[in-house]
């Protein structure tokens, strides 16, 4: 191409994404080239007329009339313009030019900053798609199979499959709003599956496999209640699991799919709800260490506020690459590893939490191989490298570039810090790399930072006065065994912690009392679960659950306030003696609970150590219990009132790794440590017997919705044969539209449907267009009932030619347009102008057609021009209701509801194209709020 045809296709390039914006300013930015097809830009005939007069102004040349039913793509505008143009000249240069500054094209175009985050971002779509435009090529992530090989995965490549998962959901009968649960391990689909889940418009609920089959009982039942609670309509999990996960729908009625990511494929060219800042994009249930697991609901709003304020404190820049191990379903993994990537734009490398735990040293060759900078764990992977990496696994290993390793999750160990450091020092590891951050769930998952560079920064106080007081009062420097607790750090920018005591008021520096924060990560609540959502809530002060102390801006968190102790007058936090108690030789590290157990005979709390052991004969076995009984008299001054030594895989803990202390307690009371568990085969019966009742709820609440479906048809033919029957008998419209609209009333009253209609009184008295959103054969129907006989309905022409159909609409004065040939589009639209200049008021379904998946899609312009050049207003009308009614594609109908909401009429501010605009604009935006309909444009 010369550089004469480069200029002009650059130019019709501009006028074309020009006109795009302006017409549909909020849809999703499609790539435009000479080859893109107009319909797939949404542009119609009264749009590309408009294109055709901008591209005549904008080359100073008269095109032929043809163009408007022939032209396809802008190549064929640009073959038009070179026909009748000569040689390119400064003028086109100032074209171009005004174009992009916002001349002809009145759209401004700011250039590509590739190394910068998304700040625009209001969504996790919005920042993909940023990422898609500007380095669509880009790694993402790299993620490392058991042998290391690398799989990566592009920002297109990760868009373009997650939008065929979308349309697999909705082909599932997905809607936006529904719940979708992912039970996947860290491969490419995971990724691919969330990402379509959030494109879809659903909520992902990430949840665990069960790790061995000793487990899966408890797994049943916590994947039962959150399930349950989450009210998920879909699971995609693995292959294997696939007859588990049928096992959980049996026990949960609302559960309609269980699915492999290999069948969630459909068209990528579908179009796909527009998510909202304030809509719901995770429910990540907590890791329910002390209790049952509770869904924290997290909006777009939360996860990239926490996002863009984790990335400021850590000073995230384009330079940096994430490496993880950590597990997807955990916040840790997925929103501080990869959705903070995914905003960034910078690398994640990531492997399977199992190759992380059967060999710790893949996770630092992989910083070493991929020049890590930021990577995170909880304390136990820091300190299952201290355990379990011989040096001779590690020889040449660098760790040079390795500039934050977060420490969070459970309670940070001072000692664990102290030896990684000395350990991998002469790795090079730099001791301020070492960073111990706070956060949870209800805050995303980050909280509390401390400053860059510092390094871990650990409190010594007096344990004594602190167990009796509650106040961190440092310990002299003599003191042999004082309390050590690290610094988390300081409040997230635009984040505040305080600590409080019992009644709510705020303590000073030094001083144990609960951890509260606020700001704008915090959730909203729990999941459908407002009883808990109300003990979270102190004012707008969210309770974390955890006890700690303020000291010089730091945060020191010392426990979870439900593992708390009282003993003797003190406070005993569980964490240090747990600690203490795994460091004793024979009792397996990581596996031991602190728990309080209430005296039979109503005497003080008992305390209980539970520790696991492979030791079995009994002189092994006593020696080790006395040997814990001396380590509790040496650290807390007291021995434990009895010592339960339990076999491997006794004690509860959370996906995460967390001891779950009431569920070790409950165990405890109920007699059951060390007891054989039931054979799997049993546990498996058990719930399939659990199951047979919310089977049988499921056929029941079939059978009666086929019941409806087939009385509802028999309705309908009845009163429908009776209308095409009287219909050529009578010889005035009026009388024919009453009859129609006599039978849809009837038909509605004996399906028991109820139409209410709220703003009616705010229908102008003269001639209007009314615009409604479209998502059921019903809206026409359910309009009729409630708007005046005046109103004259406009279809597409297809219809027209439809028998039954054709004739009935025609029977009730149906205006019929053209939508696919352009030129018979624009005289229908001229046509629908002298109809509501003569006084006649028109209702219009500007969408064009219905859709299968929920969403208010792009309206065309007919309607708007119309309005604009007649002078009469536009009236946005919102349907809701029809669609769980009977959906399209569907022939099923359902009980439901119908509600049409009015809104306020919407004058045109003019005759030309600029005001038609403002009136689409205007009345898309009132019907896309009154509807409640996602955004699809």
């Amino acid at each position: 191409m010369s550089v004469a045809s480069e200029e002009r296709a650059n130019l019709i390039l501009e006028l074309v994404r020009a006109l795009t914006a302006e017409v549909h300013p909020h849809a999703s930015r499609r790539p435009v080239t000479l080859d893109s097809p107009f319909d797939e830009l949404g542009i119609g005939s009264l749009e590309l007329a408009e294109l055709l007069l901008r591209v005549q102004h904008a080359f100073g040349v008269a095109l032929p009339s043809h163009l408007l039913a022939d032209a396809e793509t802008p190549r064929d505008l640009l073959q038009a313009v070179m026909r009748h143009h000569g040689p390119a000249g400064e003028d086109v240069g100032l074209a171009l030019q005004a174009a992009r500054a916002g001349g002809t094209a009145r759209v401004s175009l700011p250039g590509v900053r590739r190394l910068s985050p998304p700040i625009a971002a209001s969504t996790l779509i919005d920042a993909l798609d940023w990422h898609v435009g500007a380095a669509p090529h880009r790694m993402h992530i790299r993620i490392l199979d058991e042998s290391g090989s690398p799989i990566e995965v592009s920002y297109e490549a990760l868009r373009r499959d997650a939008t065929a998962v979308a349309a697999g959901l909705l082909a599932h009968d997905v809607t936006p709003g529904d719940t979708v649960a992912i039970m996947l391990p860290t491969t490419r689909a995971y990724f691919v599956t969330f990402t379509g889940v959030l494109l879809a418009g659903a909520v992902p609920v990430p949840i665990y496999p069960p790790a061995r089959p000793s487990q899966l009982a408890d797994h049943l039942r916590r994947h039962t209640g959150i399930l349950a609670n989450a009210r998920a309509a879909l699971l995609v999990t693995v292959p294997d699991a696939l007859s588990l996960g049928q096992l959980l729908r049996s026990n949960v009625e609302g559960l309609r799919h269980v699915v492999v990511p290999e069948s969630l494929t459909g068209v990528t060219d579908v179009a796909l709800p527009r998510p909202r800042a304030s809509d719901l994009a995770l429910v990540q249930y907590t890791s329910g260490s002390t209790g049952q697991p509770k869904g924290v609901a997290l909006t777009h709003d939360n996860l990239l506020a926490n996002i863009r304020a984790m990335g400021q404190a850590a000073a995230v820049s384009g330079a940096d690459t994430f490496v993880s191990w950590l597990p997807l379903y955990h916040d840790m993994g997925l929103i501080g590893a990869w959705l903070s990537c995914l905003y960034f734009g910078i690398p994640l490398v990531v492997m399977a939490p199992q190759a992380f735990l059967t060999r710790p040293s893949r996770w630092l060759w992989a910083i070493h191989a991929n020049h890590g900078t930021i990577s995170a764990g909880p304390n136990f992977a820091y300190e299952l490298c201290l355990a379990k990496i011989d040096d001779t696994e590690i020889d040449g290993l660098d760790l040079s570039s390795w500039r934050l390793a977060f420490n969070g999750a459970e309670p940070v160990s001072p000692s664990t810090i102290e030896r990684f450091i000395e350990r991998f020092a002469r790795y090079g590891l730099r001791p301020e790399v070492i960073t111990p951050v706070y956060g949870l769930a209800e805050s995303a998952v980050g909280l509390a930072f401390p400053p860059l560079g510092r390094g871990p920064l650990i409190d010594r106080i007096d344990r004594d006065r602190f167990g009796r007081s509650g106040r961190a009062d440092p310990a002299k420097p003599d003191e042999a065994d004082p309390l050590r607790f690290v610094a988390c750090g300081q409040p997230l920018p635009g984040h505040e912690i305080r600590v409080v005591d019992a009644t709510g008021n705020e303590l000073g520096d030094r001083r144990q009392g609960r951890i509260e924060f606020r700001g704008p990560s915090a959730t909203a609540g729990y999941f459908r679960n407002a009883a808990a959502t109300r003990r979270l809530f102190h004012d707008d002060w969210l309770d974390t659950g955890d006890l700690g102390y303020l000291a010089d801006a730091d945060l020191y968190v010392t426990g979870r306030i439900k593992d708390v102790i009282i003993r003797a007058g003190r406070n005993l936090h569980p964490t240090e003696l747990e600690e203490a108690v795994g460091n004793v030789a024979g009792v397996r590290k990581g596996c031991v609970a602190v728990f309080a157990c209430p005296d039979r005979t109503g005497g003080a709390e008992r305390l209980v150590v539970m520790a696991e052991t492979r030791a079995t004969d009994d002189e092994t076995t006593a020696a080790l219990r006395s040997e814990i009984i001396t380590t509790a008299v040496d650290l807390l001054g007291a021995a434990p009132d009895d010592v339960v030594l339990a076999p491997p895989r006794t004690v509860p803990k959370t996906s995460s790794g967390k001891i779950r202390r009431a569920a070790a307690r409950e165990l405890y009371q109920s007699g059951r440590v060390g007891a054989r568990p039931r054979p799997l085969w049993w546990e498996l019966a058990r719930f399939r017997l659990r199951g047979a009742v919310p089977s049988v709820r499921r056929a029941r609440q079939t059978a009666a919705a086929l019941a409806f479906a087939a009385y509802a048809w028999a309705l309908f033919i009845v009163l429908g044969a009776s209308v095409i029957a009287v219909l050529p008998l009578l010889p005035r419209i009026r009388w024919r539209r009453r009859l129609a609209v006599g039978a849809v009333r009837v038909l509605a009253r004996l399906t028991a449907t109820p139409v209410t209609v709220h703003g009616l009184a705010g229908l102008p008295r003269g001639p209007s267009i009314v615009v409604a959103n479209h998502p059921s054969w019903l809206d026409g129907p359910g309009l009729a009932m409630v708007l005046p006989h005046a109103f004259r309905f406009v279809a597409g022409e297809v219809l027209e030619h439809e028998a039954l159909t054709g004739f009935v609409l025609s029977r009730l004065g149906t205006e019929f347009v053209e939508r696919y040939e352009r030129e018979h589009g624009v005289a229908d639209t001229d046509r629908v102008v002298t109809l509501v200049r003569g006084g006649q008021s028109i209702v219009v379904f500007p969408e064009g057609h219905l859709a299968r998946a929920p969403g208010l899609r792009p309206f065309h312009m007919g309607a708007f021009v119309a309005a604009a050049q007649a002078g009469v207003p536009v009236v946005p009308v919102a349907i809701r209701g029809t669609r769980e009614v009977l959906r399209p594609e569907h022939r099923f109908p359902r009980r439901g509801a119908v509600d049409i909401m009015i809104g306020a009429p919407i004058q045109p501010l003019g005759t030309d194209w600029s005001a038609a605009v403002a009136l689409q604009r205007a009345a898309r935006d009132a019907v896309l709020r009154l509807s409640g309909e996602p955004d699809v444009e």
